[in-house]
């Protein structure tokens, strides 16, 4: 590059950010974010006491992608078996598998999966799943530095890990048959057109791998602030012959509280103001699942094209 060309190059850089100025467009550099260019107190506070806590202007990503497509870029074990627990939960061998109990769906940046660190019983393990692979590799640097950094020796984290995974197709590889306590889905893309809406991770369809998933009584958690989609994962969760809505909950609940609280996106929101809506479900047990349930019932599988359907209270369970 020729001295002219330097000397031109930098005047229009100049002037670009001279426009921008005088439009009033120019922003300040994004740093480590809950994905709106914002930095978290305490992983800012983290970060500047150890150098292996991870910091997420170095793992940007979208905020979402299509789990129908690319489907194949990653391995995935053909049976829960197969996975090398031990590389994820190494206090616990390789009988880890079978011991996650709490599974978080679209786990983000690991927020509710650190949270639930704190609430699950001794032995009970959380798993947190995540198609976008930069996303996922914060979440596993975020846990081995809480890891190294617990004054417990890592007791408190040794039960949290995450693990790149379509949960929306290849679930039944990585969960056995009524595993699970727990399934968490917070703040997923809402998908608005309805071309889209069979890429909203609940629908009639994956309902029936949750419920696969699930022991008889253990709790499916969906949680958003947009309110079509709340509706639609009540009518979608009322229609389903093995689930019944929990209604004896509060945010008083230290899951549910979790759900809206700790999450990245739910900060997100309320640092904006926004509404936050949640639902619970259950699993019914085999003897109090209706054996030939009404498949042409208003938000069953023949009205999953529908934006929403029924749905009662929309900001409670």
């Amino acid at each position: 590059q020729t001295h002219g060309e330097a000397m031109a190059a930098s005047t229009f850089v100049a002037a670009s950010e001279g426009v921008a100025v005088a439009l009033g467009t120019k922003t300040r550099p994004r740093v480590g974010n809950d994905d709106d260019g914002r930095e978290n107190d305490d992983e800012a506070a983290a970060a500047a006491e150890s150098d292996l806590y991870p910091r997420k202007k170095y793992f940007r990503s979208r905020a979402h992608c299509n789990p129908l497509s690319n489907n194949d870029g990653f391995e995935y074990p053909a049976r829960p078996q197969d996975l090398e627990w031990a590389a994820l939960y190494p206090a616990y061998g390789a009988a880890a598998g079978a011991q996650v109990r709490y599974l978080d769906v679209g786990c983000g940046f690991g927020g509710l999966c650190v949270a639930l660190a704190t609430l699950a019983p001794r032995g009970a393990l959380v798993l947190g799943l995540e198609i976008r692979p930069k996303v996922c590799e914060f979440v596993r640097q975020r846990v081995e530095a809480l890891r190294a950094s617990d004054a417990s020796g890592g007791d408190i984290y040794a039960g949290v890990s995450c693990y790149r995974l379509n949960a929306m197709v290849h679930l039944p590889n990585l969960i056995g048959k009524a595993q699970l306590d727990k399934i968490f889905f917070c703040f997923p893309d809402p998908h608005f057109k309805a071309k889209n809406h069979r890429r909203r991770v609940v629908s009639a369809a994956l309902l029936a791998e949750y419920a696969y998933a699930l022991r008889p009584g253990g709790l499916l958690y969906a949680v958003t602030d947009v309110e079509a989609l709340h509706l639609w994962h009540v009518a979608k969760c009322d229609a389903h012959a093995c689930f019944e809505k929990v209604v004896d909950l509060t945010e008083a609940d230290p899951f549910v509280r979790a759900c809206l609280h700790e999450t990245e996106e739910g900060k997100k929101v309320a640092r904006n103001g926004g509404s936050k809506y949640w639902a619970v479900y259950r699993r019914k047990r085999p003897d109090d699942i209706d054996a030939e349930p009404d498949l042409f019932a208003a938000g069953g599988a023949v009205a999953e094209e529908e934006d929403s359907g029924g749905g009662g209270d929309t900001r409670t369970a």
